[in-house]
């Protein structure tokens, strides 16, 4: 599993650190791990151009002693200094005696950053909050527009390491060397697409069992699905309920039984007005139209997705006591009061628009401040929310580290494919997941399935629930 922590975090373990360790050391093991990425990035240091982008903060150190190990190396190593007068003074003086070179903002740095072959971002540090100012942004605007690899000192200038915001102007970097661990930033849109690959240098910090994200791994994911016993019947192994669809949208319905039964269950039952569409398709589900309440036994149940404005079925499935999924329609119709009254696990799965909606704001509010939106929706509604986008969040409403899932792809962004991953982590949950765990898991598996179905082609949202198998056999594998 991979993890960050908050900036306050960090810098907590990186003061015990440093009161153990001889003064400047921590930031040699940096320098050290910088300049090896920037060499491996390079292929070949002996003649090669490197421009150092200096900030006044501890990163435009590690730049500045990373640029002297290349120039060693033989590389022509020159840094920018944006703030001469509060330069590391230890990393510049390293700089000069391996034969480095110096030069303010301006024109002159501009034309060395396109004649440059590597360019190191150390301008601002984890610490940093807004935009770039007018000096730096400057740099980045040439720095875009040149030819050179970008490597980015602990994370890109100009984007929150805290929350994943990009304020303004801002460093894009093809590889990110960050130390001792992610920070939040690294791994949430829109600063993700800033960070380019990100390389983890461990600098030896101890930090606290419980982070603020976890991005889940095959082997975390193996872990949590679930396993049929020699014993297992229908029942034991789960049934999931699908109150979903309409008249006007029956394949809303067929979409989400169909990620239902790639999802563990032992049984999938239908509940609403598409049934003859559904046991056309898929003659294993258990179909009925007396509504939830006489559909027979249910482990969890999904509503929502193509439900119109059926608020009668919606308020049925958020009274009962057993683990639900809301996302589409359901979201919109479910009063806040009845979800927060629930005692069973409650999992909620909004794109940013729902999200939005339930929120009272913006879109786009929302899109730039996923990891506060997602927080915030589960602390108002008392549920699991499941933020759906190019790296979907999960969060509990309990507090704790948020999940974060990137296994997903572009070719996701279609229609049905929601209800696909609505009917799976309803599955899950049917399994005896926690809410937590059915969402990352469901999240993680679909995104894998995404890719398979695409393979770099349009996809339609039938063809994921299809891949689904083959992206648990490669969990489980």
């Amino acid at each position: 599993m991979r993890t960050a922590y908050s900036v306050e975090t960090v810098r907590t373990a990186e003061r015990e650190l440093m009161a153990r360790l001889p003064d400047g050391a921590l930031m040699q093991r940096a320098a050290a791990g910088l300049a090896a990425a920037c060499a491996d990035l390079l292929g070949r240091v002996y003649g090669r151009r490197v421009v150092l982008l200096v900030g006044s903060g501890d990163n435009g150190g590690d730049a500045l002693y990373a640029g002297a190990r290349l120039a060693r190396r033989g590389a022509g190593v020159a840094a920018v200094l944006l703030s001469p007068d509060r330069t590391h003074p230890g990393g510049l003086a390293a700089l000069r005696r391996a034969g480095g070179t110096v030069a303010g903002p301006g024109g002159a740095a501009e034309d060395l950053v396109g004649r440059a072959d590597l360019v190191v971002d150390g301008i601002v540090g984890i610490g940093g909050k807004g935009g770039l100012r007018p000096d730096a942004a400057a740099l980045a605007e040439a720095v875009r527009g040149s030819r050179a690899a970008v490597v980015a000192v602990d994370l890109p200038s100009g984007v929150e390491a805290d929350t994943g915001e990009v304020r303004g102007a801002a460093v894009r970097a093809d590889l990110t060397v960050t130390f001792g661990t992610h920070k939040p930033g690294l791994l949430i849109d829109p600063a993700r697409e800033y960070a380019g690959t990100v390389r983890l240098v461990d600098i030896g910090l101890e930090l606290p069992p419980e982070a603020e994200l976890e991005a889940l791994q095959h082997a975390d994911v193996a872990r949590l699905l679930p396993r049929p016993a020699a014993e297992s019947d229908k029942y034991r192994r789960g049934v999931v309920g699908i109150a979903a669809g309409s008249a006007r949208y029956p394949g809303a319905a067929v979409l989400a039984v169909s990620g239902a039964l790639r999802g563990g269950a032992g049984a999938v039952r239908y509940v609403g007005p598409a049934g003859d569409t559904v046991i056309a398709r898929f003659p294993e589900t258990l179909v009925s139209d007396q509504g939830p309440r006489k559909a027979g036994r249910v482990q969890a149940w999904v509503v929502g997705p193509g439900a119109g404005d059926d608020a009668a079925t919606v308020a049925e499935v958020v009274e009962t006591d057993v683990p639900v999924l809301i996302d589409a329609d359901g979201l919109r119709l479910a009063d806040r009061d009845a979800v927060r009254a629930r005692t069973a696990p409650t999992l909620m799965t909004p794109h940013a628009g729902e999200a939005a909606a339930l929120l009272g704001v913006a879109r786009e509010e929302v899109e730039g401040a996923r990891l506060e939106s997602v927080r915030k929706l589960a602390l108002l509604y008392g549920a699991t929310v499941l933020l759906k986008g190019s790296t979907t969040l999960v969060a509990d409403a309990g507090g704790g580290a948020v999940r974060v899932n990137a296994t997903g792809t572009p070719w996701l962004a279609t229609a049905g494919s929601g209800d696909v991953l609505s009917g799976l982590a309803g599955s899950l949950l049917a399994s005896g997941l926690p809410a937590l765990d059915a969402g990352s898991a469901a999240a993680y598996l679909h995104g894998l399935a995404g890719r398979y179905a695409a393979d770099g082609a349009p996809a339609g949202a039938h063809d994921v629930a299809a891949a689904i198998p083959e992206a648990w056999r490669d969990v489980r594998d």
